[in-house]
């Protein structure tokens, strides 16, 4: 039976420039299995470059070595190619968050992951795609957050001594004391429902983990054909001091009252102010930029991704 060709995309800077040791201890593994060639990354945006190289160079498996930035990266270098030439996809959890990776029942230990990759299944799960009111687009595979989850993420790029959740609950700490953001938003929801009101956050989710381990979407799936969103109305700063171990445990949906969750294929988000997010950990608009309306979709069976077999 003919094996896979099989391409790693590794980030050397992920985990805060950890990820290059680690990778070390991989090689031996993929070796073993057969056809392997690495790719290193240089700069931003090279794994979307090497992701779509492998793809036109004929790899039935492109892997990312890396976290959830080196994910998107190579997602989106994946989905310049039309899909009968498409490789499929996975990841090795090697980044601070790793949250794709968890969403996607892979081991927590890389060599572990990596064998689960060699040894998977392959199954179709969707995507989705964001686009600005300039035309930018981007696909995405976990989760989008605007507003106080973009902030964190900025907070989280300027701590270097710390890593994974850690480095996230110190971001968020940090951004409930230094930025009291209050959007003002209509969203309207699958062409027909209108949702427009104040809101600290804005978290739109294909997976339920974001963060390091924060349950933003407690009843996402990956394969579902839907996203799921979750809107959090104007509170208190001491409010959102309250609101961290919900969302850390996935309880956030009993708070009725500033939660507001629920499903969709298309979304329209219009704001006042600049709308402040990242895409999958990656800062799709900072505080520099100007964006007031985003279009979200969703992608059904968009990408074959190889999980572990159990």
């Amino acid at each position: 039976m003919k094996k896979d060709r099989i391409k790693l995309i590794l980030n050397p800077n992920a985990d805060m420039g950890n990820a290059w040791k680690k990778a070390a201890d991989l090689r031996y593994i993929a070796e073993s299995y057969g056809e392997v060639s690495w790719a290193g990354t240089v700069f931003p945006t090279h794994a979307k470059e090497l992701a779509h190289q492998a793809a036109l160079e004929g790899y039935d498996l492109v892997i990312a070595v890396g976290g959830d930035g080196t994910a998107h990266e190579v997602i989106n270098g994946l989905m310049e190619v039309p899909e009968k030439k498409r490789p499929k996809f996975s990841i090795v959890p090697l980044g601070s968050g790793n949250d794709y990776a968890a969403n996607l029942g892979l081991p927590k230990k890389p060599e572990e992951a990596l064998m689960a990759i060699l040894t998977g299944k392959t199954k179709k799960f969707d995507l989705a795609l964001i686009e600005d009111e300039t035309g930018r687009q981007e696909y995405w595979d976990n989760t989008i957050n605007i507003g106080f989850g973009g902030n964190v993420t900025i907070f989280s790029h300027n701590l270097p001594i710390l890593r994974g959740f850690m480095m996230y609950l110190v971001a968020v700490i940090q951004t409930i004391l230094m930025r009291y953001d209050v959007l003002d938003v209509k969203i309207t929801i699958d062409d027909d429902k209108v949702w427009q009101n104040q809101s600290m956050m804005i978290c739109l989710c294909n997976g339920p983990r974001e963060g390091g381990g924060f349950i933003t979407a407690p009843g996402a799936e990956l394969d579902d054909g839907d996203l799921n969103y979750s809107f959090l109305g104007k509170v208190s700063r001491l409010m959102m001091f309250r609101m961290i171990p919900e969302f850390m445990n996935g309880t956030q949906e009993k708070f009725e009252k500033i939660v507001h969750p629920g499903k969709f294929k298309k979304m329209v988000i219009e704001s006042k102010q600049p709308l402040i997010l990242h895409t999958d950990g990656e800062v799709f608009a900072g505080l520099s930029h100007d964006v007031h309306m985003l279009k979200v979709e969703v992608l059904p069976d968009a990408i074959e991704v190889v999980v572990p077999s159990e």
